[in-house]
């Protein structure tokens, strides 16, 4: 049994296993995910030999735990002076070319993920030292610029804490289907989740989103758009929607031995097709040049090859 089987069995178009009309491919393609999920996150970690670039076999590595489990963490070997330019050339490297800007990126749309209470950062929980529940980015995107890769590099630890926790939303589809398939169905539909306007100061920066949680790739992957918060968020008021939105939350917040807990260490990053993720808090100690920094690049692609 290869990896590279699980793309395969997933199929395309009509044959697509993630579709609920297709209970023999779905059977085969979970058959073949299940066996290859990696046991414990330390399988996920690739050595790199250049800060400046990845090789083939790199390259190579980081694609196939992207097909397995959709993420991989690369390592520079402790090499904690990354620039983001570094990390840009790097990730085209992987076939993420199409940078997400958002309102508190950077210029040159990669988002320095530190404490800031300054300007708009201060209301926005990423920049802050509290937990993040669970989502996946862009998740208040519109449907022609969904996330569907993103890297997270670290620079800098806190003191304590800041725990990011890990889970293939694929593995999430798996579960929600397997207690009831119309649930996935649900899921699907298109006016199932919206995020409300954002106003700022009376001024409407951005729209409502409406869309649905799963959805299927020209390539026959599976995209997923969530969050477990529980203000500005408005899910389909219909039964079957709510159950699986419990069914989910209960599945993210229990017992659950396919989440992965990794403190990412300085010269280590995140290469993921846009996963289910959360934050535990933190703490800083020390002077600013101490506090916690990991660099966060957001793209309209998935990794390439997977």
């Amino acid at each position: 049994m290869q990896v590279m089987d699980l793309i395969d069995l997933r199929g395309r178009g009509k044959n697509n296993a993630f579709l609920t009309a297709n209970s023999g491919q779905y059977r085969a393609w979970r058959e073949t995910k299940l066996a290859l999920i990696p046991e414990g996150v330390e399988k996920l970690l690739i050595p790199v030999e250049s800060p400046l670039q990845f090789n083939d076999q790199e390259i190579g590595a980081i694609q196939k735990a992207l097909i397995a489990t959709n993420m991989a963490i690369y390592d520079l070997g402790g090499i904690s002076g990354e620039s983001k330019t570094e990390l840009v050339h790097r990730n085209r490297q992987l076939g993420l070319c199409r940078l997400d800007g958002n309102l508190c990126s950077d210029e040159d749309n990669v988002t320095s993920l530190r404490v800031n209470q300054e300007g708009r950062h201060k209301f926005y929980i990423p920049y802050t030292n509290k937990r993040l529940v669970w989502h996946a980015d862009g998740y208040y995107n519109d449907s022609e610029h969904q996330i569907l890769g993103m890297t997270l590099h670290c620079v800098q630890q806190a003191a304590s804490g800041g725990e990011s926790l890990l889970l293939d939303h694929e593995l999430a589809y798996l579960h929600l289907r397997d207690q009831d398939p119309a649930y996935i169905d649900a899921l699907f539909e298109q006016d199932v989740l919206t995020i409300p306007p954002n106003i700022e100061n009376g001024v409407e920066i951005r729209g409502a989103r409406t869309g649905p949680v799963f959805s299927i790739l020209d390539n026959g992957a599976l995209h997923m758009r969530y969050s477990a918060r529980k203000r500005n968020i408005e899910w389909k008021n219909d039964s079957v929607t709510q159950e699986a939105v419990a069914c989910l939350s209960e599945f993210l917040e229990g017992s659950n031995p396919y989440i992965y807990e990794y403190r990412l260490k300085p010269g280590q990053g995140l290469v993921c097709n846009n996963v289910l993720h959360a934050r535990k808090s933190f703490e800083d100690e020390g002077q600013d040049e101490d506090a916690r920094l990991l660099y966060r690049a957001r793209y309209y692609d998935r990794v390439s090859n997977t």
